[in-house]
Formats: C-alpha cells, sequence, structure tokens
C-alpha cells in the first residue's frame, strides 16, 4: 500500500488494471466521467466539481487518494462512503482473482470504486488519479473531460526529477478527442501540455489565472487556481449536455466541505487560539501555505510537524518561518519521517522545536502552550492531519 510503504508498493504499469476491468466487465463504461491529475490541488478540484453537479442534481460519484480516517473516504456518492459491507463483499468475491494477479492495493481500491459506481448507477464519476498520470491504475477510463492542475516536484523517485519528466507523465491522461483544462502557468510546460493534445487531437484550455474567479468554502488563497480549473470543466460539461446551472456552479462551490465530506485543506478547527490543519506536504504546497499563514494576525505562531522519508524536507524546511516554534513527530506510518532526521534538519536551519513520541502529545502541547493571541499550525503530511482529526 503505497500510502503506508511507499515506492516499494507502486506497480509501473497499467497491466493488472486493464485485466481487473476485464474481470468486472467494464465497470466504468456504465456512466460518465471526469479524469483529473496534477501535483497539488487535484484532490481540492475533484471535490469542487462532486460539490456542483451534486447541486446541478446528479448522482456523483467520487473517487479520490489517499484518506485520512477511514478507507471508505476514498469512494464517496453525493457525499457518502460506500458501505463496509460492499467492501467487504467486492474483496471476498474477487480475493482469488487479486492473488492470482498479485494486484497492488490502489489496484483493487480503484476496482473496487468503479464497481461501486456501476451497482449503485451514478450518473457521472470524478475520478482522482493516485500518482502520475500515465501509468497512474485510473487511466483506463475514456472521460469525458481531462484537468491537469498544476506541476512541481513530488514523488521524483517515480515520476522523474525535473518538471517536464513529471509534466509527461501527468499529460498521459490526456486522451484522444477529449477536450483538457490545464491549470498549470509556466510556459514551457504549457507547450508540452499543447504538444500533447495537438498531436492526440484534443482541445485544450489553458486557464487564465488573472480574470475573476467564483468564491468557495475551501479558505486556502491557493485554492484560486482550483476554481478556475472547475469553473472551466464545467462550461466544457455544459457543452457534453451536462445542465448546470450558474446557481450550481455558484451554490456547489460554496458547499465544498458539506456536500463531499472534504478535510485538512486550510481547516480552521478551532478559534483563541486559531488552530489550522493543512495537509501541505510538498515545496509548492508549503510555500502557499507558508504565505498565507504569514497574512494572519498572531502574537506566536506554533508548528506541529511531521513528514514523510520521500520528501526533500530539506527544500520544504528552509520554506518555514525562522520565529515559529516547532513541535516535532514521527507520523505513525511505516513511511514516517524519524524524528531524529527531522530534529536534524530543523537544527541545520537554526530552528526551535520540541520532539514528541507522537503526533497527538505535539498538538497537546502546542495547545497548552499557545495563548489565544496565536495560531497553531498542523503540516508537513497528510498523515500529521489525520492523526489530529
Amino acid at each position: 500500500m503505497y500510502q503506508r510503504a511507499g515506492k516499494i508498493a507502486y506497480k509501473a504499469d497499467l497491466k493488472n488494471s486493464i485485466s481487473l476491468d476485464q474481470h468486472l466487465a467494464h465497470p466504468h463504461t456504465f456512466y460518465k466521467t471526469i479524469h483529473l491529475a496534477g501535483t497539488n490541488g487535484k484532490g481540492s478540484t475533484s471535490h469542487m466539481l462532486a460539490s456542483v453537479l451534486q447541486e446541478a442534481g446528479y448522482k456523483v460519484g467520487l473517487y479520490t487518494s489517499p484518506h485520512l480516517k477511514d478507507f471508505r473516504e476514498r469512494i464517496r456518492i453525493n457525499g457518502e462512503m460506500c458501505s463496509e459491507q460492499f467492501v467487504v463483499d467486492f474483496v471476498g468475491q474477487n480475493k482469488s482473482f487479486f492473488k492470482d494477479h498479485q494486484l497492488s492495493f490502489f489496484e483493487m481500491t480503484v476496482g473496487m470504486a468503479f464497481q461501486y459506481f456501476k451497482e449503485q448507477k451514478v450518473d457521472v464519476a470524478v475520478i482522482e488519479t493516485g500518482l502520475g498520470g500515465r501509468l497512474d491504475s485510473t487511466n483506463i477510463i475514456t472521460p469525458v473531460v481531462t484537468a491537469i492542475t498544476n506541476i512541481d516536484k513530488d514523488h521524483t523517485a517515480i515520476l522523474g526529477n525535473t518538471y517536464l519528466k513529471i509534466a509527461a507523465e501527468k499529460a498521459g491522461i490526456i486522451k484522444k478527442n477529449i477536450p483538457v483544462v490545464i491549470g498549470e502557468k509556466r510556459n514551457h510546460l504549457k507547450k508540452l501540455f499543447k504538444e500533447k493534445a495537438t498531436s492526440l487531437n484534443s482541445p485544450a484550455y489553458f486557464i487564465d489565472h488573472r480574470t475573476a474567479r467564483q468564491a468557495t468554502d475551501l479558505k486556502g488563497d491557493y485554492q484560486a487556481s482550483n476554481v478556475r480549473v472547475a469553473q472551466k470543466v464545467t462550461e466544457l460539461l455544459r457543452k457534453e449536455g451536462f445542465t448546470i446551472s450558474s446557481d450550481a456552479l455558484k451554490t456547489g462551490l460554496l458547499n465544498v466541505v458539506r456536500n463531499t465530506n472534504l478535510r485538512g485543506r486550510y481547516e480552521v478547527v478551532s478559534q483563541a487560539p486559531k488552530t489550522i490543519l493543512d495537509t501541505a506536504h510538498n515545496v509548492a504546497g508549503i510555500r502557499l501555505l507558508i504565505h498565507q499563514i504569514k497574512a494572519e494576525k498572531f502574537k506566536e505562531l506554533h508548528i506541529i510537524l511531521g513528514m514523510v522519508s520521500d520528501k526533500d524536507a530539506t527544500s520544504v524546511i528552509k520554506l518555514l518561518p525562522k520565529t515559529a516554534f516547532y513541535y516535532i513527530s514521527k507520523p505513525d506510518i511505516p513511511r514516517g519521517m524519524e524524528i531524529e532526521v527531522l530534529g536534524n534538519h530543523l537544527n541545520s536551519f537554526h530552528l526551535d522545536f520540541e520532539s514528541f513520541d507522537t503526533i497527538n502529545q505535539a498538538f497537546k502541547a502546542a495547545q497548552k502552550r499557545a495563548s489565544k493571541a496565536d495560531v497553531i499550525l498542523a503540516t508537513g503530511s497528510t498523515f500529521v492531519v489525520a492523526e489530529i482529526i
């Protein structure tokens, strides 16, 4: 399972996904799909689109990863997780196939989602890639619209260590004659996407990040780009025959959390002290997060920090505020970065910190030390947020 073990769990081909799809009689062909990739923002954008489609009256499947607390968060219909019984039954019915073909956790889960959406007769499913795009298990669908939010360095051991290599992997979800929306800003990466789309006769729509956008209940300023991608996808869905009113778009974007139960995106969980949870975990995400934190009014800043060992810790930590006090721990997964390793990184940038055995102990210590005029931020990994909520 990649979420816990990392690269060793990644399967770099679609053979198993195609075999499982054939075994299940191609469940994803029974409903329309929207496919999203990107380094950051693809999860938020997927939830935005699901919320808008719900407001428009559609029965909407939503497949995302990773989960925070419950595996079933990955497979939702109109915000409701799939039932435990379905998970048990699906595994039971297909166990021998999984064993015979040595399917990965992610491959099984994608098949499970596609089958659930078929059985529940969804009108449309919003499908988020897990990692990359070209070889991602979700990349067997033929969507009505595709979207790529942005490109940054993450999972470089698998996707490549340059922006162009990563962009080429994400571009792998562009399909022949299917429109694609691109949120990326950099010209050399836009050129790559344009060339790929042109080769497949796929209309490419590049977001103008200077244009006005709708408001959303997702708090981070970094959501501006994601909203624009969601708006453009909605526009294209209308051309594909979906009935989505201006009111549905507006209300959907304002009620993403209520409609889809998305958590951990600049989520304010309490006031006095203001306490924020954010799943940012790579350079691009942390840069945007810290930019916004600096705009908050506070006396002192307390940061609960944990990371996973396959991240570029040095590049992330050098972006962190020098005046904050840090509470560090290892997320409770095998991939978690050891406290001593994380502490050494913080020491190299002369950051003040205290170490704790668990993320929750770190969080409680921050709550105890902070005054009402302070801000508490928990970040660095999805797993940090998962252990707190």
